[in-house]
């Protein structure tokens, strides 16, 4: 039975969420310090891409993100004389790609790229071309930074496959290079090239794994079927090397193939984990919570291409309010969120809103894609189907951070 203070709780959150949505009145820069304060408790999962211009890294972030309308050559931002950082989504990133060009380039001195990035990464992958003869300059980058971080697991991704096909060939289905030996019907050139990377990058001195992983890329007007070409591989690799559980996080489930929906669940998950590092501050302000799910809501209006004014706002808040209850659910499944966190879960158990905030934020924006994918396509809006995904998604939501929170642990 939920007890009265919860009741209270819900009553201010839901009170401020509704002040936020229609009398929008945060002070941007107070809001601003308490989502830096909470990004500090909660960073953001850094993948650092190693490699030679054109290796194929461009290709593999809008294939992991599945971003295939983002304009990723202009939303990387410089980070240092050459390096650049690219958030996914940009609103509130789940995670950043950390780019160093240059590599093998004349004149290029990577040393102060270096220094930055090892202080930044999570997971080093080093990217090159499997028709490139002359990987060296990665090969002794990675020599490097293994000597000084033996414990730093490695992947490896071999890219542009098709440059080493015979005219005409088309991809090996299925997927063959997960096997050792590569079978015969890869063709010998390739096969010899992807051995002879392979052996030349054996020594690499440190303990932690390291894992290979050959794919191919492409846009679908190269022409080669299917253009996300060992994606699937090379998501396990990721998924074996940590314990971030991004794929789910960026792509959302299997059955989830609307380009609107995968798009607006990794801004979902990354405005959850937003209200989530919130409510994990000393004091909770519902008021910046509330500001963060007034964004969320906004930002998938636009995406749906959606009005987002007072009659909207009414109109939707009116269809969520009648579910109220569930704010028990959400509650109780913060608890049991917090008692799997090792460390974080002291921190974020002093407050009732820490997790239970971002398992209502993602809850919240799911029934947003229900409502604005309705209104879209010109249909009604059912409360009831609404109230229903709204209390399935609360424990999918907990699901999600407690997989991301653990994670950061």
């Amino acid at each position: 039975m939920m007890k009265g203070e919860d009741s209270k709780n819900w009553t201010d959150y839901w009170e401020q969420l509704r002040t936020a949505l229609l009398e929008p009145k945060v002070d941007p820069a107070l809001l601003e310090a308490s989502l830096r304060e909470a990004r500090a408790k909660m960073p953001v999962p850094v993948l650092w891409l190693l490699g030679k211009t054109q290796s194929g890294k461009t290709s593999i972030i809008r294939a992991l993100t599945g971003s295939e309308t983002a304009e990723i050559g202009n939303g990387f931002q410089p980070c240092t004389r050459s390096s650049r950082v690219y958030d996914f989504p940009a609103e509130a990133p789940l995670v950043k790609f950390l780019d160093t060009p240059g590599l093998g380039v004349v004149a290029y001195d990577p040393s102060d790229d270096m220094q930055y990035c090892e202080a930044q990464a999570h997971l080093l992958v080093a990217v090159m071309k499997v028709a490139d003869s002359d990987p060296a300059a990665i090969f002794e980058v990675l020599h490097n930074i293994r000597g000084r971080h033996p414990e730093w697991p490695v992947l490896l991704v071999q890219t542009g496959l098709h440059d080493l096909y015979p005219d005409g060939f088309k991809h090996v289905q299925p997927w063959p290079f997960g096997s050792e030996p590569l079978p015969e019907d890869v063709p010998q050139d390739l096969r010899r090239a992807i051995r002879a990377q392979r052996e030349a990058l054996k020594p690499l001195p440190g303990f932690a794994a390291v894992n290979w992983v050959t794919v191919d890329l492409t846009l679908p007007e190269d022409g080669f079927e299917p253009p996300d070409y060992g994606l699937e591989a090379l998501w396990q690799a990721i998924e074996s090397l940590t314990s971030l559980g991004l794929q789910h996080q960026l792509g959302g489930d299997q059955e989830v193939q609307d380009l609107y929906a995968r798009t607006a669940h990794s801004h979902i998950v990354g405005f959850a984990l937003v209200a989530a590092g919130l409510g994990a501050l000393p004091v909770v302000d519902l008021v910046a919570v509330s500001a963060v799910q007034a964004k969320l809501l906004h930002s998938l209006a636009l995406l749906y291409g959606q009005r987002w004014d007072r009659s909207t706002v009414t109109e939707f808040l009116g269809l969520v309010g009648a579910g109220i209850a569930s704010s028990y659910v959400a509650r109780w499944l913060s608890r049991a969120v917090v008692k799997v966190i090792p460390f974080w879960g002291q921190t974020i158990g002093a407050v009732w809103g820490a997790s239970s905030s971002g398992a209502t934020t993602y809850a919240l924006g799911k029934i947003a894609i229900y409502f604005f994918e309705r209104r879209k396509n010109g249909l009604n809006v059912d409360a009831d189907t609404l109230r229903r995904i709204y209390v399935e998604e609360l424990e999918r939501g907990a699901a999600v951070l407690k997989s991301r929170l653990r994670g950061q642990a």
